[in-house]
């Protein structure tokens, strides 16, 4: 039976000098609403948002993660700000990180560097998107290693982009020939 707990927060109206922030917590079986500490660990606990230099999360479950490095496994996340994404087995609803590695599910990844083993995604965007096996419905990068199948790739998008802007011209100038005023 899990047991409730709270976690220590930061109080922004105290000085740096004078915070409390624990160096590392770990929480086991617990339900939060705010984490903040230089090491989070979560497990088998949710938590609604966490902000830590790192985090290792492990069947747990967070709604929003700022960190500088974030590891999960067997996990769900809402939105990540990271600067390193580890996930494996995991879940993001987004992940906004320069290198990100990424195991599972995700709606939208946005970073310099991916690594995308087993994994389906909504929308990948980087400079440089690596994988065994990916699939994804918009895919846009700078250069892609890997097998990807992908509804929409950069190329596809650029097509898409300037034929709907060609043909929403085209619909304004007929719109204004038959509709205007003489």
């Amino acid at each position: 039976m899990p047991v409730f707990g709270v976690a220590m927060t930061f109080n922004p109206t105290i000085p740096e000098a004078e915070n409390d922030q624990p160096q590392v917590t770990n929480l086991n079986q617990v339900e939060v609403e705010s984490v903040q500490a230089e090491l989070v660990r979560l497990h088998q606990s949710t938590a609604q948002t966490i902000q830590a230099e790192e985090v290792e999360l492990h069947q747990a479950a967070a709604l929003e993660v700022r960190a500088g490095k974030v590891s999960a496994h067997e996990s769900a996340l809402g939105m990540v700000h990271a600067a390193n994404v580890t996930m494996d087995n995991s879940g993001a609803g987004a992940i906004r990180a320069e290198t990100v590695q990424l195991n599972g599910y995700a709606g939208a990844v946005l970073a310099g560097n991916a690594e995308l083993g087993n994994t389906y995604v909504g929308v990948v965007a980087g400079r440089e998107v690596r994988g065994e096996r990916i699939e994804s419905l918009i895919l846009l990068a700078g250069r892609v290693d890997g097998n990807v199948s992908t509804v929409i790739d950069t190329r596809s998008a650029l097509i898409a982009g300037l034929v709907g802007g060609l043909f929403a011209g085209l619909m304004m100038l007929l719109g204004r020939a038959l509709f205007s005023r003489k």
